[in-house]
């Protein structure tokens, strides 16, 4: 039969932490050794769906769950998956750039690169969401900080002083605003790189 058997036999291979896995996903895109036969062709991406459409249970041979809050990012609803003999069709393998013919022959991508192309993406993606977080966050503290008074430089001062203005507080703030620049330019850069190198590919 025209098939893939997905299978994660130890603890180190089953899939821990992808995002919406852990109650709301009904597929997800598995990476995966391709193995035929002996040769190992390296890690390949395929598609398997994971709960039933019409009740959300658990397919046969899979196990998936959540795996508890995290710090700061509930929203993700990061899980596990273990799977234990799966069996999809030939077809569920992402072919765009390499190949299993019906027969079990593999033909190779162009470049080996190519499989990694969407991890890139998901990391660069990491960097140009830093680059939104941490300008809005410092935004807010330099703004309370330029309206908030608080004590006095001196006693003959007419109004208290605005917290900006005290050394310890640029010590505290002026370093995250050059790093805030930092994070924009570096994830704007980035994400230009990456597209030059898919482009290439």
């Amino acid at each position: 039969r025209e098939e893939f058997v997905l299978n994660t036999p130890t603890l180190n291979s089953m899939k821990w932490w992808p995002g919406t896995l852990g109650v709301i996903a009904t597929h997800a895109v598995v990476m995966a050794k391709l193995l035929i036969g002996d040769s190992d062709h390296g890690v390949h991406a395929f598609l398997l769906q994971i709960r039933d459409l019409r009740d959300h249970s658990h397919l046969p041979g899979i196990k998936v769950g959540a795996i508890g809050p995290d710090y700061n990012f509930s929203a993700a609803d990061n899980g596990y998956l273990i799977l234990d003999n799966v069996r999809i069709p030939r077809g569920n393998m992402l072919m765009r750039y390499a190949y299993v013919d019906p027969d079990g022959t593999y033909s190779k991508p162009p470049m080996d690169k190519l499989m990694y192309a969407t991890m890139m993406e998901s990391r660069v993606s990491i960097v140009e969401g830093v680059s939104f977080g941490i300008p809005a966050a410092i935004t807010i503290a330099v703004r309370y900080s330029a309206v908030r008074r608080q004590g006095k430089m001196t006693e003959n001062d007419p109004m208290e002083t605005k917290v900006l203005d005290y050394k310890t507080q640029q010590h505290k703030l002026l370093p995250l605003v050059a790093t805030a620049y930092a994070f924009v330019f570096c994830g704007h850069f980035m994400m230009d790189l990456l597209s030059k190198c898919v482009e290439e590919m």
